[in-house]
């Protein structure tokens, strides 16, 4: 049967003892994009990965990646993916050159085509001019290109990323964000686990929040934050006189400290902001400034995970798509 999607999981459970660490978790990830797992230390990520990744058996559940069973084809789904794991697998005491020949031979590339694969990757992950030097002396993000280049050399179209960039400076951590996303423009598929949000929201096209071996909250990043509250408006005024009307007719209360703005809950679409100053207007009040704060994913993953009474009322079923 073709499967229409990269990766499908359906009613995955995995249990080590007594501990059940995946309550039978459900996923799908279109070709060419970008999942990112979310959730605390111990919430599941990792032997999501390690079992889609063919190095971990489920005890129950069906999962297929690339178009492969998992429990049944693994050799098929061995050559389909790419695996960088929270640690490196780079050799130090080889060249970037010969690790990457390695990676080759192991996949039996062929001495030609493995050479000319090699160089592309050295090119492509600007380590031309490191190539001759061991990967003892790279810096933390030159071993990570190093990693992901290694990862690449069978060409996987799903390729899973288990915490990328743990570790990395600011710069070379956006280094690799261009990467990826260089990665997905290609076609490939990544699944992502990560413990930094703002890489989730600049990579993913969709955010899987797991808690305690439940999938508690999938969807777009946009669609989860409009799904958390806290969401407002900030209006300053001119001068007291229209603060004080406009606190009438949007029936709010000036603080003490109001310092001449008003905090309005609102969601921030075009049509709410559009009736807000509409009304506004109407009573002719003048409005100097105009601020949307809107809920980020530090807001989504406080309000999913921790104790299932803290969530929000919608349930999982509300904020899938």
């Amino acid at each position: 049967m073709m499967r229409r999607q990269a990766i499908e999981v359906t009613g995955l459970r995995k249990s080590f003892g007594d501990h059940l660490v995946l309550d039978g978790i459900e996923l799908g990830v279109p070709a060419g994009t970008v999942l990112a797992l979310l959730g605390p230390n111990g919430a599941g990520k990792t032997t999501i990965v390690n079992i889609l990744s063919t190095l971990l058996k489920a005890d129950s559940g069906q999962a297929w990646v690339g178009g492969h069973d998992v429990a049944t084809e693994a050799d098929a789904v061995r050559k389909s993916i790419g695996v960088t794991g929270q640690f490196s697998a780079v050799d130090n005491l080889l060249t970037g050159e010969e690790n990457l020949r390695l990676m080759a031979d192991l996949h039996h590339l062929g001495r030609s085509t493995g050479r000319q694969r090699v160089a592309q990757l050295l090119e492509r992950f600007d380590l031309l001019e490191a190539r001759n030097k061991t990967a003892a002396t790279y810096s933390g993000g030159m071993r990570r290109r190093l990693d992901i280049a290694m990862t690449l050399v069978s060409e996987p179209s799903v390729i899973f990323l288990d915490e990328p960039t743990t570790g990395l400076d600011p710069r070379s951590r956006r280094n690799m964000w261009d990467i990826v996303r260089g990665l997905v423009a290609d076609g490939v598929t990544v699944l992502l686990t990560t413990q930094y949000l703002e890489e989730a929201d600049a990579l993913a096209g969709r955010i899987a929040v797991l808690d305690h071996g439940k999938l508690v909250a999938e969807g777009a990043p946009e669609e989860l934050k409009r799904r958390v509250p806290g969401g407002h408006v900030r209006l300053r005024f001119p001068d007291g006189h229209n603060l004080e009307i406009a606190a009438k007719v949007l029936d709010h209360t000036i603080s003490a400290d109001h310092e001449l703005t008003l905090r309005v809950p609102d969601d921030g679409n075009i049509g709410s902001l559009r009736r807000l100053l509409d009304r506004l207007d109407d009573a002719s009040v003048e409005v100097d400034q105009l601020t949307v704060h809107t809920p980020d994913l530090d807001d989504v993953y406080l309000a999913f995970t921790g104790s299932p009474a803290e969530r929000p009322a919608e349930s999982i079923e509300a904020v899938t798509r």
